[in-house]
């Protein structure tokens, strides 16, 4: 079911007209009925896999538990083992099976071998990879003593589905979302309209200026060698665009709902644009995938503990496979390669160059703007790598991107107007450093920007055609 469908808004309000008469266990058993509802909107088979994963990491939760009472710490091991081959053996067919098939036969081709492997054409569930970090975090966190298992099986159940962030994140920790769904829930006026707030500006990020952007970027990316290499450029700035207010604005939707039912989901997105390193834009970007790839990944290899040479190959290796997680595609891969390429230089500067807080306040600000600028091209470059989905696309897209022509095409009011978009919505955040500032707005001001908003949505048109570009993955 599309955040940004007549479905959705049909749905939410049935919800909470049910949540709000109910007491808490009512309410978990009322809000488990629905994210099963709001999944099997889809496809009602998948929800198969959600019931396995749920099960299996329940029970090894218990049985982590019951190793740690009874003094069993040597099979402790098994349980973990069986969460991790359930859960990623259910991704790794479902999501890659296809994928190291075709690129097996194309290798063994090479080599003048003809082969007929078998290719299923699977259909990708929705969210799926979400769901599955999510799932895994709880098991590998009890096996780590940072979190205690539950023995509700209803609670647990609506950790893995809750339906405002089971599609699409954010990856929530069993730690921060169970406890939210264990207690007693009081919906305030503070949660509700800072639910009301995420909602219309996610609406906004997403059908406003994702899917305006969006239609322009299809159109580069169809035939890049019809355009010139200023309209490329502006098409990659485009899409830069489009994929942060599609992501963000779908985040913004997932932790409004959330607000509405009484539960604060982490945050997203720290307005990554305004990074001034990759490091930094890793820490805004996508915040709780980072988060899981440092904590379940990185830091399990070694992460900065055993030398340089290996902090950078821990680096290149979870970046490589944070690129392999967004999509079934070399694309995805080589953009997670350039990532971890980008993190492992900015190490060596750091190192080379250290920083000296000492500097001239004046000096300071000229070079943070000048690194704020060329990681903002940067990131929106490596897009070009995320967004094509064929080399001979990538190739065609970086030859004309070598074909200047001195023009303003129209597409670049386009983007000068989508950026005046995000800038009032970013901008007051950032400089109060409060992402709901809007409500300390004089009256005058919430009306117009509330109208403005409406309007937007209203005029801009396209709600519930576009899907949310991550839920591919």
């Amino acid at each position: 079911m599309l955040f940004n469908s007549l479905a959705y808004a049909i749905f939410l309000p049935l919800v909470l007209f049910l949540y709000y008469t109910l007491r808490h266990r009512q309410q978990n058993l009322l809000l488990l009925l629905a994210s099963y509802i709001f999944y099997g909107f889809w496809d009602v088979r998948f929800l198969s896999l959600i019931f396995i994963s749920t099960f299996v990491d329940y029970g090894v939760g218990l049985w982590l538990q019951h190793c740690d009472q009874t003094g069993r710490k040597n099979i402790k091991k098994l349980g973990v083992i069986i969460s991790l081959a359930t859960n990623l053996g259910i991704l790794g067919f479902f999501k890659y099976f296809d994928f190291f098939v075709t690129s097996a036969d194309s290798l063994l081709s090479t080599f003048g071998l003809s082969t007929s492997l078998p290719v299923l054409n699977i259909i990708l569930p929705v969210g799926i990879s979400f769901y599955t970090f999510q799932t895994l975090s709880y098991t590998l966190d009890i096996y780590r003593g940072k979190l205690k298992p539950t023995k509700n099986l209803i609670d647990f159940a609506l950790f893995v589905g809750f339906f405002p962030q089971l599609v699409a994140g954010p990856i929530e920790r069993a730690a921060h979302l169970l406890p939210q769904i264990q207690k007693h829930r009081v919906v305030s006026q503070d949660f509700f309209y800072k639910g009301l707030y995420l909602i219309i500006v996610g609406l906004v990020r997403k059908v406003v200026i994702a899917d305006t952007a969006g239609a322009i970027v299809d159109t580069y990316f169809a035939n890049p060698g019809n355009f010139s290499g200023i309209q490329l450029i502006i098409g990659l700035f485009l899409y830069g665009l489009q994929i942060y207010g599609d992501f963000a604005g779908y985040s913004n939707i997932a932790r409004g709902s959330a607000y509405l039912l009484g539960f604060d989901l982490m945050r997203n997105f720290k307005h990554p644009y305004f990074s001034k390193s990759m490091t930094e834009f890793w820490r805004r970007w996508h915040i709780s995938l980072s988060g899981w790839l440092r904590d379940y990944l990185y830091i399990s290899l070694g992460g900065n503990r055993k030398g340089q040479v290996r902090t950078y190959a821990n680096l290149m290796t979870t970046m490589l496979l944070g690129g392999l997680w967004h999509g079934a595609n070399w694309n995805f891969v080589f953009w997670g390669f350039l990532h971890g390429f980008y993190l492992v230089v900015h190490k060596l500067y750091r190192q080379l160059l250290p920083l000296n807080h000492n500097q001239n306040g004046f000096f300071t600000r000229i070079k943070q703007g000048i690194s704020l600028v060329f990681t903002l091209c940067l990131a929106n470059f490596t897009w070009l790598f995320f967004r094509s989905t064929s080399i001979a696309t990538t190739q065609k897209y970086l030859n004309g991107l070598a074909n200047i022509k001195f023009e303003i095409p129209s597409s670049l009011v386009t983007l000068l107007f989508l950026t005046f978009l995000v800038l009032m919505i970013d901008i007051p955040q950032i400089i109060k450093e409060n992402e709901f500032t809007f409500f300390k707005f004089p009256v005058f001001w919430k009306i117009i920007f509330t109208c403005a908003a409406i309007l937007l949505l209203f005029f801009s048109g396209g709600g519930g055609k576009a899907s949310f570009i991550y839920f591919q993955f």
